[in-house]
């Protein structure tokens, strides 16, 4: 019924930015094509100088980011000269393909005043799309079909489940959903789907008589039906679809292709990747190469 349970860890993404790191995992690195996930904050402390929760603008490859916000805002740039604020309930979708840099900036204190929180994922590509030209949606809360039933609020993020489905441009069978529940609700993952996996963002869920807590991600085997009792108010982000195969993730680069990989690095160091028109006055540097390509991101890590 449970496959595995991923503890998240610690990572610092920024001078005054932490997170919890959940994907990629060495026991397991994907969830259907989600092959990284980042959790951050909530802050409530917002810094003197909010500056120093920036993302300075970085490079990918061979994937799609997908940003969702509880709380605050960040203003997103990127190569393509695209300047958007993502808000809470929206979803930015940015696929990098043969690559992009953006960056992600913490520019209104006003509007971090309520507590600052965000997931962010990335959706590995199919081989065919690893090379695709990039781009960049931003897709309202209007756009999100949102389900509810006795103790239960579900907002679909992306691909189809529980009979919802919306328009946000993916490559491949996923879905991506936005949960909360009531204590004493209960509440099974999707079906149709190979592989599955629950993150608890707060809150707690009982599953034959286990207890899972915030922090955690619940990855079902493949056909499992469990049943979920939430043991107080939760909530969830639920994800998974087709798996696509091996892929390596070194840094920010994503690629079924260790070669590509050390093209990236290349294609970075000599600036044949641009920076965003609107945000090129700084970057982050490519970390020194102490992985191999395989082993995860090194130092500093980006939090997109």
């Amino acid at each position: 019924m449970i496959d595995i349970v991923i503890e998240a860890r610690n990572a610092a993404i920024s001078e005054s930015m932490k997170v919890k790191r959940i994907l990629p995992f060495r026991l397991r690195r994907m969830v259907g094509p989600f092959i990284f996930m980042d959790h951050a904050g909530p802050v409530a402390d917002i810094p003197a100088n909010p500056s120093t929760l920036d993302v300075l603008p970085h490079p990918h490859i061979g994937l799609s980011t997908v940003s969702y916000l509880f709380g605050g805002q960040v203003t997103h740039r990127d190569s393509l000269g695209v300047e958007q604020v993502i808000r809470p309930g929206e979803v930015n979708w940015m696929t990098a393909g043969s690559g992009i840099a953006h960056s992600e900036r913490f520019e209104d204190p006003s509007a971090l005043t309520g507590g600052l929180e965000m997931i962010q994922t990335w959706v590995a590509l199919p081989e065919k799309d690893e090379e695709a030209t990039p781009s960049f949606d931003n897709y309202k809360p209007e756009e999100l079909p949102v389900y509810t039933d006795k103790g239960i609020w579900m907002r679909l993020i992306a691909g189809d489940a529980y009979g919802l489905r919306n328009d946000v441009r993916i490559k491949s069978p996923l879905f991506y959903l936005h949960v909360v529940l009531e204590e004493g609700s209960t509440f099974g993952p999707p079906k149709g789907h190979p592989e599955r996996g629950m993150y608890i963002v707060k809150g707690s869920i009982e599953i034959s008589g286990n207890l899972y807590q915030a922090g955690q991600m619940v990855v079902f085997t493949p056909g499992a039906e469990p049943l979920m009792i939430a043991k107080e108010n939760t909530t969830l982000m639920l994800l998974g679809g087709e798996p696509l195969g091996e892929r390596f993730i070194w840094w920010n680069f994503v690629s079924s292709r260790k070669e590509r990989i050390e093209q990236a690095k290349e294609d970075w160091k000599q600036g044949r990747i641009i920076l965003p028109p609107n945000d090129n006055k700084e970057f982050i540097p490519l970390p020194d190469d102490k992985s191999k390509p395989a082993g995860g991101p090194p130092k500093p890590e980006p939090l997109s």
